[in-house]
């Protein structure tokens, strides 16, 4: 079994991949940083094949596919992406049309690409990595709130066209709340809360696409603020976001 990993250079996404080659997959791994890849290829030689590639361009994108297609994936685990904080007239436009591109378009993208190998020979999976900020819209974080509204969106919505297909292609959306990465140290912001290890989310990730589930929300706590996220009304929901976002600064 063979599966590409995006974002792999550190965080949720390099701890994915070394879940993956504990269960004995082959693992392409995708980031900018080659010399991290390199790197996680030294744990698994003839396991890790290393890709360079800039996510955020969507030529490289479709040339990501182009290359890797005749190597027949069996998972697609979208993991890239970053934030920002800060208000929005203020944030730098350059920065959040990046974001866009690496955290909605390149998930769009090699979605859609896979999606249809996956479909055509009927098997494979999709994980494409949210967050908890995709059920909410999020004051000093509007932009990457939204992109992962998006990928929340997206991924509902494929599932369902494939359920109605009677597809065996399997795709979730992992929605973790905090999560120690880089993220922080990227967005400018520190977390309010104890946030889980990365160790911890890629476990529950991959364990919960692996058994078919649509949405994988790794810890009690958070799945406590989607379930509220049903009972009060959105402007009393946005307002404790701002100030949830305004404690991380």
């Amino acid at each position: 079994m063979k599966a590409l990993v995006t974002g792999a250079s550190s965080g949720i996404g390099r701890d994915i991949t070394r879940e993956l080659l504990r269960l004995g997959w082959e693992v392409i791994v995708v980031a900018r940083r080659t010399d991290r890849l390199h790197a996680l290829k030294e744990e698994a030689p003839d396991r890790v094949q290393c890709v360079r590639c800039d996510l955020s361009r969507t030529e490289e994108c479709l040339k990501l596919h182009e290359v890797l297609q005749p190597q027949n994936i069996d998972m697609l685990v979208n993991c890239a992406g970053f934030g920002l904080c800060g208000f929005f007239d203020e944030t730098d436009l350059a920065t959040e049309i990046k974001m866009i591109e690496t955290n909605v378009m390149a998930v769009h993208i090699l979605t859609k690409l896979f999606l249809k190998d996956f479909i055509a020979k009927d098997s494979g999976y999709i994980l494409n990595v949210a967050s908890i900020a995709g059920f909410f819209s999020g004051p000093l974080m509007a932009t990457y709130y939204a992109t992962k509204n998006y990928v929340v969106s997206l991924t509902g919505a494929i599932r369902e066209e494939l359920k109605q297909r009677n597809s065996h292609v399997h795709i979730s959306a992992f929605c973790p709340g905090p999560v120690a990465t880089e993220f922080n140290e990227v967005a400018h912001v520190k977390f309010s809360t104890g946030p889980i290890s990365s160790k911890t989310a890629a476990h529950k990730a991959l364990g919960g696409v692996l058994k078919g589930k649509p949405v994988i929300v790794p810890s009690l706590k958070i799945k406590s603020l989607k379930f509220i996220r049903r009972l009060l009304p959105d402007t009393l929901i946005t307002q404790m976001c701002y100030h949830f976002q305004k404690k991380k600064q």
